[in-house]
């Protein structure tokens, strides 16, 4: 099921809701201290960003080119403009592109584009040093988000460092380890309520146009970590620094990595701890 038309209407009618669901976020209650708030939550997280990413390319790490996939309003992009040389913002809803343009402008940024997202990035051509995403994964359906984690690390540039946030449980299902049922053709949506600190919020239980004023859908789907890390070694990366995150009960990992020198071909296989390609 796409959920991208979810996401547009979500950027039409509550952009910052849509990012962190607290009520003072509303598109009706918006205040310049609330909207002051959302962005500096925006800087810290990016300033954390920025350090665990040190952790795994040493302290010297000074990324020039950095994409924010999910941009949203530009709540991490703007503040990762302050840091680096330039900054590629990309989310599939236009209407959060343009207020991301208009945050830009109004806090004096100018190193910073924003582009519409796809299933393969297609409007994204160069390479970088930092890709970072956050509660982005989840609210794709998973073939969709396998293939675009993909894509997201052939775009790394050599020895460039992931930051790539992925939900992977469930605590409301901890009878089984935390995964929900299996249900291909109806992908998981979680309901209405408070999700935590960058939480998300659902009124309906299926993707499509909702009634006026009722919000959009938003899937909260669980990935299966051993395939992204299958994905991430056959790409040659040699290891990951991981940080748990938790999200009213919405269970995720933050995986930080860095490319290898040179590239390597999926289908070359993953490399032994000795350097040698097997099979």
């Amino acid at each position: 099921m796409n959920t991208d038309q979810d996401w547009i209407l979500w950027g039409e009618r509550d952009p910052y809701f849509a990012v962190i669901t607290q009520p003072r976020f509303r598109a009706g209650a918006l205040t310049p201290q609330a909207r002051a708030e959302f962005f500096d939550s925006g800087r810290w997280h990016a300033e954390h960003v920025l350090a665990s990413c040190r952790r795994v390319a040493g302290a010297v790490f000074e990324p020039r080119r950095a994409l924010d996939f999910g941009c949203g309003v530009g709540r991490v992009a703007l503040p990762l403009a302050r840091h680096v040389q330039h900054v590629t913002g990309v989310d599939v809803s236009p209407a959060m592109l343009a207020e991301a343009r208009r945050n830009a402008d109004a806090q004096g940024i100018a190193n910073v584009d924003w582009r519409l997202s796809d299933d393969t990035l297609s409007a994204v051509h160069a390479r970088f040093d930092l890709i970072h995403s956050c509660i982005t994964f989840q609210h794709i359906d998973i073939p969709r988000g396998r293939a675009l984690f993909a894509r997201l690390l052939a775009l790394l540039a050599p020895r460039g460092v992931a930051a790539l946030q992925i939900t992977y449980a469930k605590s409301a299902h901890a009878d089984a380890y935390g995964q929900p049922p299996r249900a291909p053709e109806a992908p998981p949506v979680q309901k209405a309520g408070y999700r935590g600190f960058v939480g998300r919020r659902a009124g309906v239980a299926e993707s499509h146009t909702p009634p006026v004023g009722a919000d959009p859908s938003m899937q909260m789907n669980a990935y299966h970590l051993g395939e992204l890390a299958w994905m991430m070694q056959s790409s040659g990366v040699s290891g990951f620094h991981a940080e748990f995150t938790d999200h009213g009960g919405e269970l995720g990992v933050f995986l930080f990595f860095a490319a290898p020198a040179e590239a390597i071909s999926p289908t070359q296989g993953p490399a032994t701890s000795d350097g040698l390609q097997e099979g």
